[in-house]
């Protein structure tokens, strides 16, 4: 009450100084809510976390002290964190598989735009050192447009491929431009101690890259790959590479961005990275972005019609030398026009190193606050049109993409499992337990298998502790319903107790141990911050798991399911083991599968009937006797237009695709998330294991955990 009546005769200056919470209250806000509504109005996030600095800060609406050193310390965090990340997120697979090409279009990419750059800063009257950093600053790009190209199936299109792989090369480059400029500002270095600069970094990167990676697999084979080691390993690498930075004289914030590099593989895509990823994208990168908007003074800014006309030619300078880049990669690499104009607008958005690079040379008094304005600026720009353009021209990249798919290597659906198809069911909740194991005998019947129901005691610090007994005795209870559920079934059931430290752990060791084909859960909502930040049993399993996982949320029996919908994002090889499993459980029910595509509402009826043969070929590679039916609708909005057809159906198969967390730090949700939420009919969502959900092998391995196909071919 004495709180309420100070915010009434206080100005609101005078609350920031009094009460330091209001300011991180509105920034909490701010990162909560104004992602979600530019995300919802097809805009990046980081767009309106920027535009909200500059509304909020000194040169806005004046509601935030930026001058606070608690900020300070937070943006400073975040810019520690976005480098991090951004070595984090490097697809070094890409890079690897198209090596050659990628280092090719990655150093056109990179010295166009640092010629460029460099002429324009010295046509501006800069000096040498400042040119050439406005030069690295348009040499790298962020990755903005990987969910629409991810969406679309493409990451096994070779000039998507290229264009990702160079990202490594680009970030790399204009990180080494940075520390050279900035140590030659500072320390006044000679020709000769400029040398022995270029030589210590070349030292570093070596150690950091290749030691750390060496280092982290071996600690990790010696200590065990538990989440805990794993954590332990990227806070030492971190640690190391900062103290490293710190002794050849370059920036720790720097030192950030190799330390993510060097244990990228070692910790991979599990559990963990997503941990680190998810905490930087919920608080300390958007943090980063509004303190970008902070420092924008936007009244300055617009008066100054020099500094206009330098932000237009340095956002012309960026279009021109990517276009030119991706011309040349045309003329050596005899692309087609359309995988030019993706590799052009995948390369155009300015984000993650261009921010820093920024930054840290505004700080070191290289760039003056004009610079800084300008390519926050093209910042805004580039995140805007970039994902737009790629949304437009790779939509044709299909055709390509599906020629190369026709005969896909090592992908032979007529595959036997060798062992009798196994199936896992996870027994936990008696409400839901029924009908799982309805859905395990409907599969199990068809596949000629036989169900292992298994229950979870998780382990107490003493095998005779009461607690422990107390969930023997009801994992006892729950394997004996479901071994009498089995009978009534007519299904074989082999029970399982196993007692472990989590369930998670339990349940994907116990399907190893018995070889198991399958892993059939019942739905677990993503409720709570502890839920959405360490994930609950069904991330962990999906995660961790060797075959594939089916989460079901089941309003009805599955015998009475008579109607089946798949939807299909893209028209590439890992569709058709959502497909498949429809299938099954259509035969068991004598129902009927639809496959569901979604294209764009523009799209040609001509277009729309090539796609409708070539998903046709590319289920016909199942041998189904009774195939499905094939709709194609095009449509604005995916999750919409699969919303209104699911009406008609009593389930809906969704395959299970992360997210993944752009360089920039702001994830973009899936479209099986959306639906997830808002269908009313029963779910289930088929999860590849995590080995197989990296894009670059995906075709190849699909058919190594193939569902049988025999008993209907």
């Amino acid at each position: 009450m004495v709180l309420l009546e100070r915010i009434a005769v206080l100005p609101y200056s005078q609350v920031i100084e009094k009460e330091p919470i209001f300011p991180l209250f509105l920034i909490l806000v701010v990162i909560l809510v104004v992602p979600i509504l530019f995300e919802r109005l097809r805009l990046p996030g980081l767009i309106g976390l920027i535009l909200s600095g500059i509304l909020i800060g000194n040169f806005g609406w004046e509601l935030f002290d930026i001058n606070n050193s608690a900020w300070t310390l937070l943006s400073k965090i975040g810019l520690a964190y976005l480098l991090f990340v951004a070595g984090l997120e490097v697809d070094l697979n890409q890079f690897r598989r198209r090596r050659n090409r990628a280092l090719g279009f990655g150093s056109f990419a990179f010295a166009i735009p640092l010629l460029l750059g460099t002429l324009l800063g010295r046509i501006f009257e800069f000096d040498w050192l400042s040119s050439i950093l406005i030069g690295s600053i348009l040499a790298s790009y962020s990755l903005l447009a990987y969910p629409i190209i991810n969406r679309l199936g493409l990451m096994n299109n070779e000039a998507v491929g290229v264009t990702i792989g160079a990202s490594i090369f680009t970030d790399i480059a204009a990180l080494l431009m940075l520390v050279i400029c900035v140590a030659i500002h500072i320390k006044d270095f000679n020709p000769g101690q400029t040398i022995a600069l270029l030589g210590w970094l070349i030292v570093y990167c070596v150690v950091v890259l290749i030691g750390f990676d060496w280092a982290g697999k071996e600690f990790l084979r010696r200590s065990g790959e538990d989440e805990g080691n794993q954590f332990l390993f990227v806070l030492l690498a971190v640690f190391i590479a900062a103290v490293g930075a710190q002794l050849i004289g370059i920036e720790i914030i720097v030192a950030a961005f190799f330390a993510g590099l060097a244990v990228n593989e070692v910790i991979g895509d599990g559990p963990v990275k997503q941990k680190i990823v998810f905490v930087g994208s919920l608080l300390f990168i958007p943090i980063f972005f509004v303190d970008l908007g902070f420092k924008l003074d936007l009244p300055m800014f617009i008066k100054n019609i020099g500094m206009l006309s330098f932000t237009l030619f340095l956002i012309l300078s960026l279009i021109i030398s990517k276009f030119i880049a991706a011309l040349l990669a045309k003329l050596i690499y005899h692309y087609n026009w359309r995988e030019i104009f993706t590799m052009w607008s995948i390369s155009l958005p300015q984000v993650g190193i261009t921010s820093c690079v920024t930054l840290i040379g505004y700080q070191a008094q290289l760039l003056p606050l004009e610079v800084l304005n300008s390519v926050i600026f093209l910042i805004l720009v580039t995140s805007l049109i970039g994902p737009i353009i790629t949304s437009r021209v790779a939509v044709g990249l299909h055709s390509s993409l599906i020629k190369q798919q026709e005969t896909p290597a090592n992908y032979d659906v007529s595959q036997k499992i060798g062992s009798p198809f196994s199936i896992i069911v996870p027994v936990y909740n008696p409400q839901t337990q029924q009908h799982l194991m309805e859905m395990a005998a409907l599969l199990a019947h068809q596949t000629q298998g036989k169900i292992i129901p298994l229950a979870i005691a998780t382990a107490a610090a003493h095998m005779d502790a009461p607690q422990l007994e107390n969930s023997l005795k009801r994992s006892e209870i729950l394997l004996n319903k479901a071994t009498a559920l089995s009978r009534i079934l007519d299904v074989e059931a082999e029970p399982l107790l196993r007692i472990d430290d989590a369930f998670a752990q339990g349940i994907s060791r116990a399907a190893k141990e018995k070889k198991a084909n399958l892993i059939v859960m019942g739905w677990g909502k993503r409720t709570g911050l502890k839920a959405r930040l360490f994930g609950n049993v069904i991330d962990g399993v999906l995660w961790a798991s060797h075959c594939p996982v089916a989460v079901t949320r089941l309003v009805e029996s599955p015998s009475k399911i008579q109607r089946i919908l798949v939807p299909v994002e893209n028209l590439t090889a890992p569709i058709l083991q959502p497909v498949q499993f429809a299938q099954i459980l259509a035969l068991a029910n004598q129902a009927q599968v639809t496959v569901l595509n979604v294209c764009d509402r523009r799209t040609s009826s001509s277009k729309i009937s090539w796609r409708r043969s070539q998903l046709s070929l590319l289920i016909s590679k199942l041998g189904l006797s009774n195939p499905p039916e094939i709709q194609i609708i095009a449509h604005e909005n995916v999750a919409q237009a699969i919303l209104q057809a699911a009406r008609l159906y009593d389930l809906v198969v969704l395959p299970f695709i992360r997210n993944r967390t752009i360089p920039g730090g702001l994830a973009i949700s899936d479209v099986t998330t959306q639906l997830a939420s808002q269908l009313t009919c029963s779910i289930i969502m088929l999860g590849e294991p995590a080995q197989r959900t990296n894009n670059a092998a995906v075709t190849a391995d699909v058919a190594s955990n193939q569902l049988p196909v025999t008993s209907y071919q």
